[in-house]
């Protein structure tokens, strides 16, 4: 069986296609999935580029979809053929987080998704939303569930509400198609003319250049009317946090879900303190969640924005261009 496999010390030149056993049958409890998509995450390029250390020859890729070829005794959920997608936290099945850390999460404490077959617990998965293929079915694990979870979970998003995004990554464009699936108004930021006038098709309402609007979270409350923003899906980290808290609103909702301008900084205290607003880090959610997004998905007939797709073997090259930063949405990774 083709697996791809990260050796180290850590980095793009030392993802290496290898062989490794067959995974078999699946015990009581478990299926057989032949995988064929997966997606790369801001994660995952941590783990192959050693930001976050894992055990040499781990298998990469948090998110993986493919079609159950068996099933084991006791499994009423899935059938024989079923299309099923993968859980970031297979170990988090409902209810309030209760998991912090990644010992758990394929591709990172365990074996990911590069590889052809697995077996593993029927409760690591998900049935994939219905007319997706792989790829689209896999960019649903980690960054469509995010925006799933900063809006609708925990941002109680409603029809008439103001949402502000950061870029247009994976998890922003993902927002983005929520929140205006659900009424929402957004705004979106980014650097590149060419990437707001695709945002605009998917129907950003508005759009502001950070380079050169260096100020822009005053310029997001201005385009409110002065109120500010209901919500803000904050991928920057401490290098956008300041901004993001002059564009919410009095009594409104960041969702901090990433660490693109670094993993620590200063907090504008006495600012978020005077905007009573809710600053809530968050890491992807639970399969419970995941089911519900899949149900919304099928209700509201969205598809996900793949950048580009490349084969398992080009993986390494699949790094290299989310490293430089081209990408509008997702990138996938199909065999």
């Amino acid at each position: 069986m083709k697996i791809m496999t990260l050796r180290s010390p850590a980095g793009l030149d030392n993802i290496v296609v290898a062989e490794r056993g067959d995974p078999g049958a699946p015990p009581s409890g478990a299926i057989r999935v032949a995988l064929h998509g997966s997606s790369i995450n801001f994660h995952d390029l941590g783990v192959a580029l050693g930001r976050m250390p894992t055990g040499d020859g781990r298998v990469p890729l948090s998110d993986g979809a493919g079609i159950v070829e068996s099933i084991g005794e006791g499994v009423t959920e899935f059938a024989v053929g079923d299309h099923v997608v993968s859980c970031f936290f297979p170990d988090w099945q409902d209810g309030a987080p209760t998991i912090g850390d990644f010992s758990r999460t394929p591709g990172d404490g365990i074996d990911g998704f590069a590889q052809t077959h697995v077996v593993l617990p029927a409760t690591a998965f998900t049935k994939a939303p219905k007319g997706y293929d792989s790829v689209e079915a896999a960019s649903i694990t980690t960054a469509g569930l995010t925006a799933w979870r900063a809006l609708v979970v925990d941002g109680k998003l409603k029809a008439g509400d103001t949402v502000l995004l950061l870029g247009t990554g994976g998890v922003s464009i993902w927002a983005l198609q929520i929140a205006k699936a659900m009424g929402a108004t957004v705004a979106i930021t980014s650097s590149s003319d060419e990437k707001f006038a695709r945002a605009r098709d998917l129907g950003a309402d508005f759009t502001l250049n950070y380079r050169s609007e260096p100020g822009w979270g005053r310029k997001v409350a201005d385009w409110t009317g002065g109120r500010g923003v209901d919500h803000v899906v904050e991928v920057g980290g401490p290098g956008t946090l300041a901004q993001s808290i002059d564009a919410v609103r009095v009594g409104g909702h960041i969702s901090l879900i990433g660490v693109l301008t670094g993993i620590g900084g200063e907090v504008p205290t006495a600012a978020l303190m005077g905007k009573q607003a809710r600053l809530q880090g968050l890491i992807v959610g639970s399969r419970r969640e995941q089911q519900d997004f899949v149900r919304a998905l099928e209700a509201t007939a969205i598809r996900p924005v793949i950048d580009r797709r490349f084969a398992l073997d080009d993986l390494a090259e699949a790094f290299a261009f989310q490293q430089s930063g081209g990408h509008f949405g997702k990138i996938g990774i199909e065999w």
